[in-house]
């Protein structure tokens, strides 16, 4: 069973038992969150869609822990003219650990 998830602006795949790596929640490690913007859900080769969202339905997880990616040069440039801009940027993301996909 899984189900496909929004957050963040982004979607995910949540599968139960998995770690997901999504964008910073406002949540400490060990503190439980709840998806509930569900987009799709499949179970025993039956697949549910939402219109935008599937009702009654939410993801359960734990945050795992939280942290920053690797960081990413964002580099401008403009020839002839002396322009160079050098820029370093790292996202933060959140760990979450599925614990459960309700119905």
């Amino acid at each position: 069973m899984y189900a496909i998830i929004e957050t963040g602006g982004k979607q995910y795949r949540a599968e139960q038992g998995h770690v997901i790596r999504v964008e910073k929640l406002p949540a400490g490690k060990g503190e439980s969150v709840t998806f509930d913007k569900v987009l799709m859900l499949n179970y025993d080769s039956e697949v549910k869609i939402g219109n935008p969202y599937v009702e009654g339905c939410n993801v359960e997880g734990k945050v795992v822990s939280q942290g920053r990616e690797k960081k990413i040069l964002v580099f401008k440039f403009k020839r002839k003219k002396n322009y160079r801009r050098k820029q370093g940027h790292r996202q933060p993301y959140t760990e979450v650990l599925i614990n459960s996909i309700s119905m």
